[in-house]
């Protein structure tokens, strides 16, 4: 009988969609990520929901290993409930070994029932990249040793604790992991199956890396992005939010260049680790039966918008690279059909044969590979904070800010202005999108039981303060037919 092909799932922090080489970024280079394009199939409408936390990836990274959608998130990811199974557990009680290195934000003991082996497992968020603070597997799943840290040791003596054994220092994050999935490999000996979790901690900031990859891209030779800005389009109450502030107003265009190259050295870093765990698999002769995923927990604006984070629902912050290879999957194939990373969870499940726990949200969407008109999700839900919700659906979306200070409306045409700059809200013409996609997002807010949580209640309230103002004979959420309080798109409201 035909082994179970293993699952090696490989998740970077904070890398956006069109960072690879292969997809059509000329600037960047990425020869193993880009072979993994050739493998197997690229979606390039691949997203996440949002967050609902400033540090988006803890949500990001509970919905994929949980399957639940934003709304069903404990403590927004911060932990996953002991009646949730996980993607890791799933795959142990089928027959596989889980074997997990770096970073998991979701809680010790969701960690501990999800894998039966590990190496450097880092329990955090952000780090600085050369000194992580990291635990080796423990089968009672406890945990519980702690290192002290000065984390801003030339302005303050307050010590923390870190959860850790170790600090392996000036042993870089991205190579620290990597050898550890290779190590994995090597001495892999069970006729069992197995299924990697490899979560990087870079490119996310600091953006430091080995000096041979420092040195690969220069400034002056980086592109500003189509939709670059000096300051915010929308001042939408985040100015002061930490990711913003890595980089001062007005943005200066050739630092903005320089956060670029170094965040593609990063990315060039990573890409060469990605080569040394493929060619572990060639040698150990599993990489025909390995189903490999890469993808990135969110996106990142980098100068986009005017915007350095991801506490945004633009394209760059909440579109993410999602690439697919291995038995069952469309080889040298780009996908445009909308899929969410919470889906690869039960996708994953139906490509090895599992059955999908009756705890996951997610929709699987194997029968893509197999079928071209398939579509599993006609439309995208998307949120942060309570600040901002929107849609997507036939190449159209909708973003609705609504705070004490801002009440605006953009629509934007992704396949006509995938850099999302021009704003088609109130255009003659475009009256019926608005309306048809704020029906979707209604409908869509209520399967996800958005408005039943703190951050969707909080939004839907101010929603609904607004209309009434505006157009008090329409007596709830469902006037499409609502003007903008604030029509003058790409100004600062603070």
């Amino acid at each position: 009988m035909k082994k179970r092909p293993n699952v090696l799932f490989l998740l970077t922090d904070d890398q956006r969609y069109g960072t690879v080489r292969a997809l059509g970024n000329n600037e960047i280079k990425t020869p193993n990520i880009d072979r993994l394009v050739h493998m197997g199939t690229s979606f390039v409408n691949a997203h996440i929901p949002g967050g609902t936390a400033s540090a988006v990836c803890m949500p990001s990274r509970a919905m994929i290993n949980s399957g639940k959608t934003l709304f069903h998130l404990e403590e927004c990811g911060r932990n996953i409930p002991k009646d949730q199974v996980t993607m890791g557990q799933c795959f142990l009680q089928n027959g596989y070994h889980a074997m997990e290195s770096g970073k998991w934000h979701n809680g010790v003991e969701s960690f501990a029932r999800s894998f039966d082996a590990g190496e450097n497992i880092f329990f955090g968020g952000m780090w600085d990249h050369w000194n992580v603070p990291v635990n080796d597997y423990d089968e009672q799943g406890k945990y519980e040793k702690e290192i002290p840290f000065t984390p801003n040791f030339s302005a303050a003596s307050d010590v923390v604790r870190v959860r850790a054994q170790r600090i392996n220092a000036g042993y870089h994050s991205t190579d620290l992991f990597s050898d550890s999935a290779v190590k994995y490999i090597q001495e892999y000996n069970s006729d069992a199956p197995f299924f990697m979790y490899i979560a990087y901690l870079a490119p996310h900031d600091p953006r430091t890396m080995p000096e041979e990859f420092r040195h690969m891209y220069k400034a002056e030779d980086i592109s500003l992005p189509e939709n670059f800005s000096t300051m915010p389009t929308v001042n939408f109450g985040w100015a002061a939010g930490r990711d913003e502030t890595v980089e001062a107003y007005p943005r200066d265009p050739m630092k903005v260049k320089q956060h670029i190259a170094d965040y593609y050295a990063m990315i060039s870093h990573i890409d060469y680790n990605i080569g040394k765990i493929l060619t572990a698999l060639e040698e150990k002769g599993e990489l025909e039966n390995t189903i490999i995923v890469l993808a990135g927990d969110n996106g990142l604006a980098i100068g986009q918008h005017g915007l350095m984070g991801k506490q945004n629902i633009y394209e760059h912050s909440v579109c993410v690279p999602l690439i697919m290879a291995g038995p069952g999957i469309s080889k040298d194939k780009v996908d445009e059909r909308y899929v969410y990373l919470l889906d690869v969870y039960p996708t994953l499940c139906e490509l090895c044969g599992l059955e999908i726990p009756a705890t996951v949200d997610g929709k699987s969407f194997a029968k893509m590979f197999t079928d071209d008109r398939y579509v599993s999700r006609e439309a995208l839900y998307l949120a942060f904070h309570s600040r901002m919700r929107g849609v997507i659906e036939n190449g159209y979306k909708l973003i609705e800010y609504r705070t004490k200070e801002l009440k605006l409306t953009q629509l934007f045409n992704l396949k006509a202005d995938p850099w999302e700059t021009e704003n088609l809200f109130g255009v003659q013409g475009y009256e019926a999108v608005t309306a048809h996609l704020r029906e979707r997002m209604f409908a869509l807010r209520d399967e996800w039981d958005d408005e039943k949580m703190e951050f969707g209640a909080h939004f839907w309230q101010q929603y609904r303060r607004y209309e009434e103002a505006a157009l008090p004979n329409l007596g709830g959420p469902k006037g499409s037919n609502m003007k903008n309080q604030v029509s003058d798109w790409g100004t600062d409201k603070k």
